[in-house]
């Protein structure tokens, strides 16, 4: 079947600000998002992509531009199941007044029975973007061949779903999976199993240098946090 390659988009201005921004409309790529985004092009080059599909929210659409720009007989598809997790009603606030909320630790520690109010569960997240990826691997392979290659742009939360998916990891687990902004996840799927073929590729190992006021809680960053400062 189809290889997937997931990119989770560039560094935000809700990032930066430490906001979960969810469906937001109006946030955008910060200084270093556009940056990064520009680079993308050249991390794939000789990659032959048969589509691009792309969460519909701005941030993501912006990741792609520079690489549709380089290639403009790539077709884009926005795809609405690849969306943010809808985070009701902690959407626009500041993660650091979100993390005493009781339901911060069933986030962390059981996903599958998170639900956010006035928004959707966890399940119901990775079920829609599980879904979206395996239509569009039938698709993709359908329309170009079992060998043919595309790339999705989504959100932390929702590649952080679909990666554990693949490892036959429950969602309960997820949280143990972390990808910066931009990564590159490849997963090649199969009539009997997928293979994960790389996990949150940025090339750049600054966020693997100690930080001066470390964050030793062991909480993932709901979201998918900054990356590198």
């Amino acid at each position: 079947m189809a290889t997937l390659i997931l990119v989770r988009h560039g560094r935000s201005t809700a990032n930066t600000s430490g906001v979960l921004a969810g469906r937001m409309p109006g946030v955008a790529l910060d200084e270093r998002g556009a940056a990064q985004a520009a680079a993308l092009p050249g991390r794939l080059a000789g990659v032959p992509l048969a589509a691009a599909v792309s969460s519909p929210l701005q941030r993501c659409q912006e990741t792609l531009r520079p690489l549709l720009d380089a290639r403009p007989d790539l077709p884009l598809h926005v795809e609405e199941r690849i969306s943010e997790c809808d985070y009701g009603d902690w959407s626009g606030r500041k993660l650091a007044e979100l993390s005493d909320d009781p339901l911060m630790e069933v986030v962390q520690a059981h996903a599958s029975a998170a639900a956010f109010p006035g928004g959707e569960s966890m399940r119901a997240m990775q079920n829609r973007a599980v879904e979206a990826v395996r239509d569009w691997n039938a698709r993709i392979e359908a329309e170009h061949g079992e060998d043919a290659t595309y790339v999705m742009c989504s959100h932390g939360d929702i590649v952080k779903s679909i990666v554990a998916d693949a490892l036959g990891l429950h969602l309960d687990l997820f949280q143990r999976i972390h990808v910066d902004p931009c990564s590159v996840t490849v997963i090649r799927y199969t009539r009997l199993r997928p293979f994960l073929l790389r996990l949150g590729d940025t090339g750049d190992f600054a966020a693997l240098v100690p930080r001066e006021a470390p964050d030793n809680s062991g909480a993932a960053e709901v979201g998918g946090g900054a990356g590198a400062p």
